[in-house]
């Protein structure tokens, strides 16, 4: 598929204060790299959506300056810089007398686009999430189930190509197994379109698992922490960090960091459960305690390089927690 170029993003001392003198947001600074997903995450009411409301000038800040690919976005028509950033909400906010075609197709329409090349695109989009558009395009919102209207809103802010996505607890008001196949869905979405995206969730595993970077806020959006999945787990930088994160973080560490490719122990005999070498640590220690041989075998290109223990996995955990924290 097409894809604009993705733009960085860079808050330079943003604040937000409501008339009467409450702080939203107090004093933000954060860069957000082209191409990468970064989460944010914190408490309810520490602002995490007023700093996404901000971006898109939904609400404009009270000091401070956010750019987008260079640009004082204050600078922008905010109409304009709306149809160039994507949106997705946790209640999707469809058009429910609109087909699911003319939802996905609603910016392109508004830019003027022909039928045609809508037509095509919004066919492009729903099959991209994974809906049939002659099974699904002619439908009513209310005639499809939560995880899939989810579906529908990426579709309609991915429409029109945008180079930001901004995304507020998108998948927070489905079930837990709809959630969690939306997710896998998401992640293989953004291998296809590699877009900068800001995501907004209350939930530190999903963070975890989406986010090329996590972003933590305490009260009034202050940064107490920011960097990947694997540094903020293994370095929690403040008592606010460690008990945001959890006390089963050890556990969550297994889940950021892949099986080594090196140094594996050469198959005892045994029937051994195996894995690829392309799995967690947290993968890997599953497949062994559903055996019965006290290894699990990996596997490289269909071949067995060699087995882990537990306490080969305790000992790869904590050499990659070494390297994060000396990097």
């Amino acid at each position: 598929m097409s894809s604009a170029t993705a733009a960085p993003i860079r808050l330079d001392g943003v604040n937000k204060v409501y008339d009467g003198g409450s702080v939203a947001v107090g004093d933000l600074s954060l860069e957000i790299p082209a191409g990468n997903l970064v989460a944010l995450v914190g408490p309810s009411g520490c602002g995490k959506s007023t700093v996404l409301r901000m971006i898109n000038r939904l609400l404009d800040p009270t000091g401070g300056t956010i750019y987008i690919d260079g640009d004082d976005i204050a600078s922008s028509d905010p109409v304009e810089l709306r149809r160039r950033i994507g949106y997705v909400i946790q209640h999707v906010g469809l058009f429910p007398h609109q087909t699911i075609a003319a939802n996905v197709a609603t910016v392109p329409r508004l830019l003027g686009w022909s039928k045609t090349k809508m037509a095509e695109r919004t066919e492009e989009l729903l099959n991209l999430v994974g809906l049939d558009v002659a099974v699904h395009g002619d439908r009513y919102p209310h005639q499809l189930s939560g995880g899939q209207r989810q579906r529908v809103g990426v579709a309609r802010a991915l429409a029109a190509d945008p180079v930001v996505l901004l995304m507020d607890e998108p998948f927070s008001a489905v079930d837990p197994i709809a959630r969690g196949r939306l997710q896998e869905e998401f992640l293989r979405l953004q291998q296809d379109v590699g877009k900068t995206i800001v995501f907004v969730t209350h939930d530190v595993d999903e963070a975890i698992r989406l986010g090329d970077r996590i972003v933590v806020l305490s009260q009034e959006a202050k940064l107490e922490q920011y960097g990947t999945p694997a540094e903020i787990l293994a370095s929690p930088q403040s008592t606010f960090v460690s008990e945001f994160v959890g006390a089963d973080r050890g556990v969550k560490r297994l889940s950021v960091t892949e099986v080594p490719s090196t140094g594996l122990k050469k198959p005892p005999p045994g029937k051994h459960p195996r894995v690829s070498d392309d799995v967690t640590l947290r993968q890997a220690l599953s497949a062994l305690l559903d055996g019965d041989t006290g290894y699990v075998a990996v596997e490289s290109g269909g071949t067995v390089a060699g087995v882990l223990s537990a306490d080969d996995v305790y000992r790869a955990l904590h050499e990659a927690d070494d390297a994060v924290m000396s990097s």
